[in-house]
């Protein structure tokens, strides 16, 4: 019995770039990383690898093994999970049925760039720096309550 090495349907790698799950994974290493102030450098040295590698793996320009993602879990302090968490539709129902030749689904949800923003990575490391749960509580109510006040 022969045993291939390509699954039936799996996505791969288009002529055209990364696959959009590995994009997506990537775009969470990043988003990850950003959050705990490291930079591509340190997360390379902590699995020996170059920074332009780790660039690689955020671009979604190289896939990432399964030892080498339950290091980065480990390394970023997440369950290998999160890396897959927040795929949109779209991208569940790429990795249910595969890529549609030459029109491979966009990797990113509509919020990826707001979560890539200096700001943004700014903003939640400064929330979390706030030791009083109650505080942290009251904070975020502050800030939905000025959303809804200045959307009007």
């Amino acid at each position: 019995m022969t045993v291939t090495a390509k699954a039936k349907g799996a996505p791969r790698k288009t002529k055209d770039g990364p696959t959009p799950i590995d994009a997506h994974v990537g775009a969470r290493i990043r988003a990850r990383r950003g959050l705990l102030g490291m930079s591509q450098k340190d997360l390379g040295e902590k699995v020996a690898l170059t920074f332009q590698q780790i660039q690689k793996y955020e671009r979604g320009a190289n896939r990432i093994g399964s030892g080498r993602l339950f290091e980065f879990s480990r390394i970023l302090g997440v369950p290998i999970s999160y890396f897959f968490d927040e795929m949109t539709t779209e991208l569940k129902s790429y990795a249910d049925k595969g890529s549609k030749k030459g029109k491979p689904i966009p990797a990113s949800a509509p919020d990826a760039e707001i979560l890539d923003r200096r700001e943004t990575l700014e903003l939640v490391r400064t929330f979390y720096q706030i030791d009083d749960a109650v505080v942290r509580q009251r904070f975020l109510e502050l800030m939905r309550e000025s959303a809804r006040v200045c959307s009007k």
